[in-house]
């Protein structure tokens, strides 16, 4: 994400819930639209807009504005599933760090740790200079993003469903980490109508035509996901063509050849068989994670945040001053909660 600045405003005054976020391990507010600053608009999209806020302790984070369809009833389930997501290691390497929901006049403010570009972004931005994506950096973000499926299946019980470029995210360190994880179930539902064609251009066969997985589809939906993604940041364009309707585009999908990457676009044997695996069209043969992390591009890959970081930086423009170092407000409430611990 972007971290373009904009005029600083103070969000108007207007009815809103609260909501718990979680700072820290240790730190947590009660808390409402009011309490965070404006700083942009950094993304925006079919689904609504990402602005960047500074929390009154001084923590800027990145708020994802999606108008939702679902009840107040819902609000609550949905708030108790993303609690459980809060309640694990948020702290994992290779996912954006989720601080909480608020919930304003039909909207969910999803609030998260900060990136500087997404995946979309910065391939976009390469291509329009004449250059492509190194295949460093490409293998870095397949393993990356593998590693984050990985977790949510094997440690939150989730499957993403909604892998697409634009939910991969980096940042100056070289980190890369999926966002969105824990809002693509209930909440992808609900804002199902507001979405169009070009999310579902990366679904799976199997989740276009249910007919194609009798008992359901798994994990490997994410994995064709995945392919199509890395199709595209390869090659600089969306791996199908434009469609006069979407039943066309979505046909294609189920019917149609599945998109290939070539060692001729300029890539390794390795980078392409990973990719092509991705891929295959029968999700009965389409590998796993566990599979996939074994493959030869991801086994021989030295994990070097160096090689990603390096390369952002000579892309991205130069950034911002940095923000004035959180308040005392999160030492003060930090030490209040662990005086409280050692009390009882």
């Amino acid at each position: 994400m972007r971290r373009d600045a904009m005029a600083h405003q103070w969000l108007p005054p207007q009815p809103a819930a609260s909501g718990t976020l979680r700072l820290s391990p240790t730190v947590e507010f009660r808390a409402t639209a009011e309490d965070l600053k404006d700083l942009g608009e950094i993304g925006a999209g079919n689904f609504g807009c990402v602005n960047r806020m500074k929390h009154k302790s001084g923590l800027e984070m990145a708020v994802k504005r999606i108008r939702m369809t679902i009840d107040e009833q819902g609000q609550k389930t949905l708030n108790s599933e993303l609690k459980i997501v809060m309640k694990n290691d948020n702290d994992f390497t290779y996912i954006v760090q989720f601080y909480g929901t608020l919930f304003r006049e039909g909207d969910c403010w999803i609030c998260m740790e900060l990136m500087d570009t997404s995946l979309h972004e910065l391939y976009r931005r390469v291509f329009s200079r004449g250059q492509r994506m190194p295949e460093d950096v490409l293998a870095q973000v397949a393993y990356s993003t593998v590693k984050a499926l990985a977790y949510l299946k094997g440690t939150l019980q989730m499957i993403h469903r909604d892998i697409k470029p634009s939910n991969i995210l980096l940042n100056r360190k070289g980190e890369i980490k999926m966002c969105d994880f824990g809002i693509s179930g209930r909440l992808i539902d609900s804002i199902a109508k507001t979405r169009d064609a070009g999310c579902q251009a990366y679904m799976a066969p199997e989740r276009i035509d249910p007919s194609k997985a009798i008992h359901g589809y798994d994990v490997r939906s994410d994995v064709w996901s995945l392919g199509i993604t890395l199709i595209e940041v390869s090659l600089g364009r969306f791996p199908y063509p434009e469609f006069k309707t979407v039943f066309e585009q979505l046909d294609r999908v189920v019917s149609g050849e599945p998109p290939r990457l070539r060692q001729r676009d300029g890539f390794s044997a390795n980078y392409t068989n990973f990719v092509n695996q991705c891929l295959i069209r029968d999700f009965e043969h389409r590998p796993k994670y566990d599979a996939l992390l074994v493959t030869p591009l991801l086994v021989d890959l030295r994990r070097d945040t160096g090689v990603v970081a390096r390369f952002l930086n000579s892309v991205l423009p130069p950034p911002p001053p940095l923000p004035p170092k959180p308040s005392q407000l999160l030492r003060q409430q930090e030490q209040k909660l662990q005086q409280g611990q050692a009390s009882r």
